[in-house]
């Protein structure tokens, strides 16, 4: 059982409930050759759900999912069960690391959630909600189960993704989103380091981390193109490393066997030292793991630790298949996009993209003003609060709800948001 802050601990009107959190199990059966996942027993797939919701019964679920770690603990689902809302936070296959993770298995993930919601608890509507890297994996999802585009997985090989059937989401949420794993971590990665088997001997013009380097922030035009094709050379590098690999492997007859290896540099967006490169309110110098100079090569790093499979599926600038823009055309159901005036990891301009690519006729696109990536800090319940009374608007503006949803919202204050834009 979790008990919601009073509503008076907030500067909001809105009324919060007790919700409950049951946690279950999503479980199918997949035959591969290869286990990618460890401690899975035998051919099953598991995948660790929580059901959050109020005693008030209802037939919309808001179901979330990431492609690593467990959703259910993340701000916007907690809050949103707070609110009153039926909330599904699922977890991929890969809830343990992301190594090995291939986007068309947790689109699978993903599929067998939905399905579950709708067949087994009963929803009748489902809304699929994504934050940060979810994001791309909810809309990838939708624009795949409107219009389907994978045949085979990036490595080139077979996928039940082909074959299984994809119930589509009724509508879809998008908070604090990037576009794509592959478009995210080419604009991260450091493009000093020209030969991964000597990653820290680095190119000291090309180092933003270097003092020595005579390109300081704010940066030209002319430094910047240069950069970021240096960037897309390095990504492209790493996949032909990758695709030799696998190569390597079918020769030899042993097509089913993978191999690892280390991603050194993977946080040296120059956003992060330059604010006017994708500008919003973020502080310069820092970012959503701290002073990105550390997390460049620290643990915690995006894309540090890979497979072979994993790579090309999640970050390789050619081979990866799911990205939230090129998708958009194929999404028809009504959709909400929320940005963070001060997001400190994602670029505001994927979500803008995003918007402006969705074929919906019902799309709203805000931003909450002085909410970071994870809408942290003091003000984070009034930051929470003020993206859900643009939530509860949105409802009743597509039919998902009557207007006596709006009875408890906080937005005509008009103190921490701001719409954007409306279509």
């Amino acid at each position: 059982m979790t008990t919601s802050p009073s509503p008076g601990s907030v500067d909001s009107s809105a009324a919060y409930v007790t919700y409950t959190r049951t946690p279950y199990l999503v479980v199918s059966r997949e035959k591969v050759a290869r286990k990618d996942v460890y401690g899975s027993i035998d051919d099953y797939v598991v995948r660790h759900a929580q059901l959050l919701r109020g005693e008030q019964d209802s037939d919309t679920v808001f179901v979330g999912m990431h492609p690593i770690g467990s959703p259910g603990y993340l701000p916007a689902f907690s809050h949103l069960a707070r609110r009153g809302y039926h909330v599904i936070a699922c977890g991929t296959r890969y809830t343990q690391g992301d190594a090995a993770l291939q986007i068309e298995n947790a689109l699978l993930d993903l599929a067998a959630c939905v399905r579950d919601a709708k067949e087994r608890l009963g929803y009748s509507r489902v809304i699929l909600t994504g934050w940060s890297g979810g994001g791309a994996l909810m809309a990838g999802y939708q624009a795949e189960a409107e219009s389907r585009r994978i045949t085979k997985t990036a490595a080139g090989e077979e996928t039940l993704l082909a074959t299984t059937e994809l119930i589509a989401g009724d509508g879809l949420v998008l908070m604090a989103a990037h576009r794509s794993r592959h478009k995210l971590i080419t604009d991260f990665l450091d493009p000093s380091i020209l030969d991964e088997d000597a990653p820290f001997d680095r190119d000291i013009e090309l180092n933003i981390y270097d003092e020595r380097n005579p390109n300081k922030a704010p940066y030209t035009a002319e430094f910047i193109a240069h950069y970021r094709a240096a960037q897309r050379e390095r990504n492209r590098r790493i996949t032909a490393r990758a695709l030799d690999r696998l190569e390597q492997l079918r020769a030899a007859g042993r097509s089913d066997e993978e191999s690892c290896f280390v991603v050194h540099g993977t946080m040296a967006d120059l956003r992060w030292l330059d604010n006017s490169i994708d500008p919003n309110d973020r502080a310069a110098g820092s970012s959503y793991l701290g002073d990105p100079r550390l997390a460049n090569d620290s643990t915690a790093g995006l894309a540090r630790f890979n497979s072979l499979r994993g790579w090309l599926s999640q970050w390789s600038l050619d081979r990866a298949q799911v990205d939230a823009v090129d998708g958009a055309p194929r999404i028809t159901v009504p959709a909400l996009v929320v940005t963070a005036s001060k997001d400190d990891a994602c670029p505001t301009t994927h979500c803008r993209d995003f918007f402006a690519a969705l074929a919906s006729t019902q799309k709203e696109l805000h931003t909450v003003e002085g909410a970071n990536h994870y809408f942290s800090g003091p003000d984070k319940q009034n930051l929470l609060d003020a993206a859900f009374d643009h939530l509860d608007q949105w409802l009743v503006n597509v039919d998902f709800a009557d207007a006596s949803r709006l009875a408890g919202t906080s937005l005509p204050s008009g103190k921490t948001s701001r719409i954007v834009s409306t279509t």
